[in-house]
């Protein structure tokens, strides 16, 4: 599969937002289903582009096939980068490109895009258990276990965290 990683176009964010309310929906990520108030957090691209650096997957014919929201600066879309990290968040990749690429190049690009933000020495993550791909893209990468900043959003779901050294 022919990938093409750039910024997102205004015109993209209402797609974008629901291939990743559905990757996490199918993927068994979302504790109340179609009920889960994250699903409008996970919708919510323009906020996210409002306040991050969102950037796009796209296969040949032009079509986005994944997602992710890269925080440079502690912005308001950071969950747990501190000071000198930058953090991605809300990785997806539709269910028709998983396996050729798309989730590890929107990866780099979070990777090439922190070690291009002045001051930032680190690159976080959270991630749930069950996403043993992006697990093994972090590995792959790089990123190491920070189990002393596991956290929990909320009661019962409990995050994971990997970093990597710039």
């Amino acid at each position: 599969m022919d990938i093409t990683i750039r910024r997102i176009g205004p015109g993209e964010h209402a797609g974008l937002g629901e291939l990743t309310a559905q990757a996490y929906l199918r993927g068994g990520l979302l504790d109340f289903g179609e009920d889960d108030p994250y699903l409008a957090v996970l919708r919510d691209v323009a906020g996210r582009a409002a306040g991050s650096e969102v950037y796009v997957a796209v296969d040949g014919p032009g079509t986005v096939v994944g997602g992710v929201a890269f925080v440079p600066d502690g912005g308001p879309w950071a969950d747990i980068a501190g000071a000198g990290e930058a953090e991605f968040r809300m990785l997806a990749v539709s269910e028709h490109a998983r396996g050729r690429g798309a989730g590890e190049a929107l990866v780099r690009t979070c990777v090439e895009r922190a070690r291009a933000v002045p001051g930032c020495v680190r690159l976080v993550l959270s991630t749930q258990s069950g996403m043993h791909a992006a697990h093994r893209i972090y590995h792959r990468l790089g990123f190491v276990r920070t189990p002393e900043r596991d956290w929990e959003p909320v009661p019962g779901l409990g995050l994971l965290t990997y970093a990597l050294e710039l």
